[in-house]
């Protein structure tokens, strides 16, 4: 039997509210999954740099993708208030179960207070991995591509030091 994008389409509005948000959180979950096992198997065969290398490539990729569509499709605004909601929606964000977002006046601070990312290594007998650079690198090109009037500045991620209840905290500001 041939299924057609339509007939998924169709598929899909049959399912009630919670089983579709369900379907989208696990699919987003998926993402995460796949990405740190690519990320070990090309940790283990070539070392870490040349995952945090490729993993830095990819990102990119995806804040390019990300912020122009999230800003169309939400009808955002090229302003910090529409970056916090732009930013809330990505696949990195939706559904981390420990994230901050303050709006002050002239200031958006996004933070991950609990990371499942490096919760999961540390289960697994994996150091720390320093995400300074794929964080920073997939947002600065997520704010390009929302809007070239906003900066983006990392405040704390590793392999900076840390309090216990911060993991990495960032700060967008107009430019």
């Amino acid at each position: 039997m041939k299924i057609t994008r339509n007939d998924d389409m169709k598929m899909l509005s049959s399912l009630d509210e919670w089983e579709l948000i369900d379907l989208l959180l696990f699919n987003i979950k998926n993402l995460w999954r796949v990405d740190g096992l690519y990320f070990l198997g090309i940790e283990e065969k070539f070392g870490v740099e040349a995952a945090t290398d490729i993993d830095v490539k990819c990102w990119e990729y995806i804040a390019k993708i990300e912020a122009k569509y999230l800003k169309q499709m939400f009808s955002l605004e090229s302003n910090l208030e529409g970056l916090g909601k732009a930013l809330r929606l990505t696949s990195w964000a939706l559904d981390h179960p420990s994230k901050e977002i303050e709006l002050k006046e002239d200031l958006l601070v996004f933070r991950i207070t609990d990371c499942h990312t490096q919760k999961t290594r540390k289960e697994k007998g994996f150091p720390e991995f320093s995400c300074k650079n794929v964080r920073f690198n997939y947002l600065k090109i997520f704010v390009e591509n929302f809007s070239p009037n906003i900066d983006v500045c990392c405040k704390i991620c590793p392999p900076d030091e840390r309090p216990d209840n911060i993991w990495c905290e960032w700060h967008f500001k107009m430019k």
